[in-house]
């Protein structure tokens, strides 16, 4: 990047290099956009479609502190648009910025100029201070558009894409012959590929006329680059208008005021309840303009988006971010959907979840109780959503079988939900609201320290309909019912909005950048899920463990029907699942004995694929296939096989393979058993019982809504107490700080006061 910004810095060696920039007839082979023009897009997820785009550049986003252009933006924005313009695209870039080049070089040349002036008219050189006079806008125009343009070539040039200039002004739009004209220089252009580069031609063009306005869907006066870009996207038939200024989009009120709130979405007719502020700092638009504008042209059939083009950290990728259907800026769209907005969804799941948050115990026990009850009711229906879903995923033959085997339910695991949400009854009423700690601060003044509930929560379930998912399209005719019962039951008490169900991948997206409404993501599923929501957060702390590579360490004084048992429960049982084994580690000493014998016998017939662990490999003459790689999650009837030395070697090995989540041993030695639950650094470390135990319903914690492998707040499998956070309360009687200064009348106590097990605030 400061590579082509040095470049760009030197026009005029620059130019003179590339002259001639290469040209090619746009050949149809590269990405396909089957979509006609005539109706803009409904969803942000259809630009990904747009073919024909105009981007527009306002003054702000060109310019930098009203004089002078912004250089290292402008070389990231030329980046975005030319690879955009290499997928196949047909980009057209709407600029100012000529003003601002020209002010920039006439300062330059008259400071210049008076400088000279006063040296030859001073013996002394003692030169007056200087000053500029006020610049007229036409003269900064004409002086400003050659190297305005001249600046684009040299940029585009570094991605072999070649730029044509093209200054219009009202007549050329309102004449329809220079009309015509226009319209076939753009088109030819395109298929040249071509980028147009089209501006007002702000040296010529009259100064706007006060009460001239957008005029239906034929007319539009061209007063700015805001209406030139509107006319010019209907004019050619855009798909798409990016309308890039120094704000991150349109808000319900000016931006800065309190509560003002960006608008993810505007509808036609929503202007009403919109309030205005003042035009850009440079230019001649504002939001207002900009507005009209974008509405214009969405009723002539084109998309709009309109975003911040200025901020450092997203004009690297604002614009690829928008054609990928991201949720940036605002978004202008004719049609409403039907139910509300994500945005909203989270305010009444927080205002509902505050709500919950303060019934009693009792109550928010018989709403659990209530929904495990409804689960055993609805025992047929829901099992008949399910099969629904099994047979749209098995048609589909998008699923791998490991996540067709989480999507599928069964009586059996319908009971075990009704089982542990009435365990989670019973320990929720010990739970929130309880007395961690309570002290006497000085006489009369008591605090005390007590459980609450995080917030809201945004739980992610990849074709999980047994964990009551908030997401995971592929469970869709599940989710909805096991919604409708969640809602029925928290109904009980009036707080059936604190749970939310979303769908799409696209409304997730949307979810973890609520920074400021969401308090904790919890995603279930693959590792890739895990990844990916841990990347798409932004700034909301995320429980989870990004993959499951459980080991089972067969040492050699372990028992042989033991090791069988506990081998063929940590794979088989579920191999799903990211408590189940993946990597078998074996003491050197048992190969080619009885047990490893019987152990290799049992996988085989139970169809468990193997993989050589490099070690294990060497000692076979005709080994299995060696593994790729000793960190893989395999999430089906395979796992791998690696020879170790010693129980530390097994340690070791586990340190720098494993993930953190479920570790085992198999050994009679009680010794070596404890040094190996000592040593191994993971959220569960167990002695001779299977890996499938690392779960919150078989720990006792009800209904598990997620297993941790982080090292701070909850760790390992996470039942209710993983969801709780705590605050302070104070009470005391007029008490203020300054009473306990040195010329204060009062002093320190903080005596621990004894809180009764089972104590409530």
């Amino acid at each position: 990047m400061f590579a082509r910004l040095a470049l760009c810095t030197r026009l005029p060696s620059r130019i003179r290099q590339s002259n001639v920039c290469p040209v090619s007839i746009r050949s149809h082979s590269q990405i396909k956009f089957p979509r006609p023009h005539g109706k803009s897009f409904v969803h942000r997820s259809e630009l990904k479609q747009a073919k024909r785009i105009v981007v527009k550049l306002g003054s702000a986003v060109v310019t930098r502190d009203e004089c002078g252009l912004a250089l290292g933006r402008l070389a990231s924005i030329v980046e975005q648009v030319a690879m955009l313009q290499n997928q196949g695209r047909e980009m057209m870039i709407v600029t100012s910025g000529a003003v601002a080049f020209g002010k920039q070089r006439l300062r330059h040349e008259i400071l210049l100029s008076q400088s000279v002036r006063q040296a030859l008219h001073s013996g002394q050189n003692q030169l007056k201070e200087m000053s500029v006079p006020v610049l007229e806008a036409r003269a900064c125009a004409a002086a400003g558009q050659s190297g305005l343009m001249a600046l684009y070539e040299a940029m585009f040039t570094q991605y072999s894409t070649c730029t044509a200039q093209i200054l219009v002004t009202n007549l050329d739009f309102h004449d329809e012959q220079k009309r015509r004209n226009l319209n076939s220089t753009l088109h030819e252009l395109l298929r040249m590929n071509i980028v147009p580069i089209i501006n007002t031609n702000d040296a010529v063009v009259p100064p706007p006329v006060p009460n001239s306005d957008l005029q239906g869907v034929n007319v539009i006066s061209i007063k700015d680059n805001d209406s030139l870009a509107a006319r010019l996207a209907v004019e050619m038939k855009a798909d798409l208008l990016i309308a890039l200024s120094d704000v991150e989009g349109l808000y319900d009120s000016p931006p800065g005021t309190d509560d003002a709130k960006l608008i993810d979405i505007f509808y036609p007719g929503d202007q009403q309840s919109i309030t205005f502020g003042t035009k850009s700092r440079v230019g001649s638009g504002g939001m207002e303009a900009k507005v009209k504008a974008a509405l214009w042209a969405l009723q002539g059939g084109t998309s709009v988006v309109i975003a911040n083009g200025t901020h450092p950290k997203v004009t690297g990728h604002v614009i690829t971010d928008i054609v990928e259907g991201k949720k940036v800026g605002t978004f202008f769209s004719e049609v409403k959907p039907a139910g509300p907005t994500v945005e909203q969804q989270t305010e009444m799941a927080r205002h509902a979840g505050r709500a919950l948050a303060s019934l009693d115990p009792e109550q928010r026990g018989e709403i659990i109780c209530c929904l495990a009850e409804l689960l055993t009711e609805k025992k047929d229906e829901i099992l008949s959503a399910n099969r629904r879903d099994m047979e749209l995923a098995n048609s589909s033959g998008r699923l791998s079988q490991p996540l067709i085997d989480r999507l599928s339910l069964s009586t059996a695991k319908l009971n075990s939900l009704a089982i542990g949400l009435r365990q989670l009854a019973v320990s929720s009423k010990d739970s929130v609201g309880r007395v961690l700690r309570r002290t006497r601060v000085a006489n009369n003044l008591e605090l005390e320290q007590i459980t609450v509930p995080i917030g809201v929560l945004l739980v992610i379930f990849e074709s999980r309909p047994d964990c009551l998912p908030q997401g995971g399209r592929e469970a869709s005719n599940t989710n909805k019912i096991l919604h409708q019962l969640t809602q029925e039951a928290l109904s009980i008490h009036g707080v059936a909005d604190a749970v939310q169900l979303v769908s799409t991948r696209e409304e997730v997206e949307d979810l973890c950048r609520l920074d400021k409404m969401i308090d904790l993501i919890i995603p279930r599923g693959s590792s890739q899920l895990v990844r990916n929501i841990q990347r798409a957060a932004k700034g909301i702390p995320v429980l989870g463990h990004s993959e499951g590579i459980c080991h089972v360490y067969i040492d050699n004084d372990a028992s042989i029907d033991k090791a069988i048992d506990i081998v063929r429960d940590s794979k088989c049982d579920y191999p799903a699942a990211c408590n189940a084994m993946e990597t078998l580690l074996i003491h050197r000493d048992l190969l080619r004995t009885p047990i490893f014998d019987q152990i290799i016998d049992m996988l085989r017939t139970e169809n468990v694929k193997i993989h050589a662990g490099p070690r294990f490999a060497s000692y076979l003459t005709f080994s299995p296939s060696e593994v790729k790689s000793l960190r893989t999650e395999y999430g089906d009837l395979e796992c791998c096989i690696e020879v170790v030395d010693s129980m530390q070697d097994a340690v070791d090995h586990i340190h720098k393979y494993g993930s953190s989540h479920t570790d085992v041993i198999i050994t009679e030695n009680e010794e070596t058993a404890e040094q190996f639950l000592q040593q191994v650094d993971s959220a569960c470390v167990f002695w001779n019982a299977s890996s499938r135990f690392a779960d919150g319903y078989r720990f006792g914690l009800g209904a598990e809504v997620g297993i941790s492998t982080a090292r701070i707040h909850a760790r390992g499998p996470v039942g209710l107490e993983g969801l709780l956070t705590t605050k302070w309360v104070l009470r005391g009687e007029g008490h203020t700080a300054a009473d306990f200064s040195e010329q204060g009348s009062m002093k320190y106590l903080h005596e621990n006061i004894p809180v009764p097990q089972g104590s409530f605030s």
